[in-house]
């Protein structure tokens, strides 16, 4: 796989050049989700629309006044799953972990990356526009369904309109419609129509 275009993306996430520690993490996540070439579909990788959609849903909540951010608990249940920075879950997150921004960052760029290549392995040679595979990579980063998905179905099977709206059914958090989710989904499938 070229990395090439994965580790640009992150550059411009960072807003800078890379520490070798943070070289090596990427190459280890990048080759965790490796899949043989056989399998993948092609170097789609999200464009500035994504990172733009994610980081504007996302956030990078609970800053605090010495300039790390903390946990915090799922906004639809009150408890698990705990996120981090922007959107960060999972081992090792939970009440009382704290990161620097340059943390947050690092692992926003390791994540998109990670969930780009979700979508793309998961929409196989469909054909796609690069504003439907921005949409659905931030679908999939925020809810982790692409694979289930009917969206991804309606997707494949070229019924794009169907697929458009699919995105509006997946609105809640904890059995709860939240507004939240409800402006994300409706901010993708118009970026997914805007090809």
């Amino acid at each position: 796989m070229n990395r090439k275009p994965v580790f640009d993306l992150v550059r411009k996430l960072l807003g800078r050049g890379f520490r070798q520690s943070e070289v090596q993490a990427l190459d280890a996540a990048l080759d965790l989700a490796g899949e043989p070439a056989s399998k993948r579909h092609r170097a789609l990788v999200p464009s500035e629309a994504a990172i733009r959609l994610i980081r504007e849903f996302e956030g990078c909540a609970r800053l605090r006044s010495d300039g790390f951010v903390e946990a915090y608990p799922d906004p639809g249940t009150g408890a698990a799953p705990w996120t981090i920075g922007w959107g960060a879950t999972g081992p090792g997150i939970g009440p009382g972990t704290v990161w620097s921004r340059t943390e947050c960052d690092a692992r926003l760029a390791s994540d998109v990356a990670r969930h780009a290549q979700d979508v793309a392995l998961a929409i196989g040679t469909a054909a796609t526009t690069q504003s439907q595979f921005d949409a659905m990579t931030s679908f999939h980063f925020n809810t982790g369904a692409i694979e289930r998905s009917t969206l991804l179905k309606r997707h494949i099977s070229g019924d794009y309109e169907s697929a458009a709206r699919e995105f509006a059914r997946w609105n809640r958090a904890g059995g709860r419609i939240l507004k939240g989710l409800v402006r994300r989904r409706a901010a993708e499938e118009r970026l997914y129509r805007s090809h």
